[in-house]
């Protein structure tokens, strides 16, 4: 079929038009302010894609329109539409669907599916599950939101039959979301994935825009767990309270706990180096390039999964020992006169906590930490938060904040940092000033680690040219 794809240039959506052209659909899409990498995937496959939501699309006449969440019938100030092709489709009754209810129709229906569900972590542990499946031979498909180094890909079909002497479905390892899954289906999108392997990584407040607390979050993952056969496997992070809740209110399928020393899957070990354990009993090591205990506990719960289709744990450490983690995940984008510059994808308080302290165990006392970092996601935006930003920014020893967009005060929100020139927190109203601010403050050994959900500007290569320029260190 021919399908056109709104809002193609999100990580979920540009994944699903990758497979659906994989598949043998003709692909088409739109979307606003693209950004790489998926743009560059996206024209790498060969898919046209349309600036804006105009109308004139609807000449295309595709079999279904595909619709992403970021499009709504929100209105403009002057009254008219800011989508006015979605208008367009429902004046015209013409055929459309949502992302997540396209893939769960044409692409998972007859695989096993292993979700990865969870506030932090769903991107880098679906890509070490998925490169652990792979290294084993069982040919896995996937779709993560983001570009896992290992295979330069967001999303691929995989076998369509399963490798191998064991009998099963083919694999699917997919990234399991729980934003909304379009205007018209409030449901998150991880329940049209009908998962036979659930992993739980974690669960705090998230995505202030959609859910009013933590309680209606728990809701929805219950009603994941309502979803997964009795046949199926839950992997689940023994350290958190809120998935314990979850799990109380009801759950059909066997549990498989990670984290804790009372659960099923541990670690004994530097998260760069740590023996798993089995129910107390050492089954495998892992010994990677990797840092945090964050991405410590993201093995164990790969691990985990990978054991409910056939995986032995020592076969899975190994095909962690070449794991190359994920685009935009402490990326290394240059070093210049000694000062190194990374982009991470960190955004909520506890990621961008737990990225710096994880560079901070590396690094020891070998060197400064400076964290820039641009408050873009919707939850951020609003100021939720922004109380726990001092917290968040503790391993660093300077931050800086582009407030651009922000209508509450973020210099008040750092206040507890130490504000003004000889303070540990600046803020920046243009990507200008935040690059003047960091290229005259960094010095030889610094790690400049650039945080954001978004493109943030290209900062790192303005940074990079920046820090080139002579006279602009101290």
């Amino acid at each position: 079929m021919h399908i056109h794809i709104l809002g193609i240039c999100g990580s979920f959506m540009g994944g699903l038009a990758a497979l659906a052209r994989e598949a043998g659909h003709r692909v088409t899409g739109c979307d606003a302010g693209v950004y790489p990498p998926m743009s560059e995937q996206l024209r790498a496959l060969g898919i046209d894609l349309v600036e804006g939501f105009g109308t004139d699309q609807m000449a295309l006449a595709p079999d279904v329109f595909v619709v992403g969440n970021v499009v709504s019938r929100a209105r403009l100030p002057d009254g008219s539409a800011k989508f006015p092709l979605m208008e367009a489709i429902l004046d015209a009754g013409a055929r459309y669907t949502s992302g997540p209810q396209w893939l769960s129709e044409h692409i998972l229906a007859g695989r096993h599916v292993l979700a990865v569900a969870g506030t932090h972590g769903k991107t880098t542990t679906t890509s070490m599950l998925a490169w652990i499946l792979e290294c084993s031979g069982l040919a896995p498909g996937f779709l993560v939101g983001g570009v896992p180094l290992n295979f330069g890909v967001s999303a691929r079909l995989g076998a369509i039959e399963r490798p191998g002497p064991q009998p099963g479905a083919p694999l699917f390892v997919i990234e399991a979301d729980e934003y909304d899954t379009a205007f018209f289906d409030k449901r998150s999108k991880f329940l049209h994935y009908r998962p036979r392997t659930a992993v739980l990584n974690n669960l705090e407040f998230d995505h202030a825009d959609i859910f009013d607390d933590l309680a209606s979050i728990e809701r929805q993952f219950h009603h994941l767990l309502r979803t997964v056969p009795a046949a199926g496997c839950v992997v689940v992070n023994g350290l958190e309270e809120s998935l314990a809740r979850v799990l109380h209110a009801g759950c059909w399928s066997p549990v498989r706990s990670f984290g804790s020393a009372a659960s099923d899957w541990s670690a004994s070990g530097e998260p760069g180096a740590f023996d798993v354990l089995l129910r107390g009993k050492r089954v495998a090591r892992v010994e990677w390039a990797l840092t945090g205990t964050h991405n410590q506990l993201n093995a164990l719960a790969a691990i985990a999964a990978a054991a409910h289709v056939g995986v032995e744990p020592g076969a899975a450490s190994q095909a962690l020992r070449t794991f190359q983690s994920v685009r935009r995940r402490m990326e290394l984008r240059g070093t210049v006169r000694g000062i190194a510059v990374y982009d991470d994808f960190a955004h909520h308080p506890t990621a961008i906590r737990t990225t710096l302290d994880g560079l901070r165990r590396s690094l020891g006392d070998r060197g400064r930490i400076l964290a820039a970092f641009e408050p873009r996601s919707n939850t951020m935006k609003l100021g939720t938060m922004k109380s726990q930003l001092p917290w968040a920014l503790e391993s660093a020893d300077l931050a800086f904040c582009h407030t651009a967009g922000l209508d509450w005060d973020a210099g008040a929100a750092l206040a507890a940092m130490g504000t003004g020139p000889h303070g540990r927190a600046h803020t920046a109203a243009t990507l200008d000033q935040l690059v003047q601010q960091i290229a005259q403050t960094a010095q030889p050994g610094d790690h400049v680690v650039c945080m954001s959900n978004g493109a943030f500007g290209n900062v790192h290569a303005r940074l990079l040219a920046a820090l080139a320029q002579p006279g602009t260190m101290n």
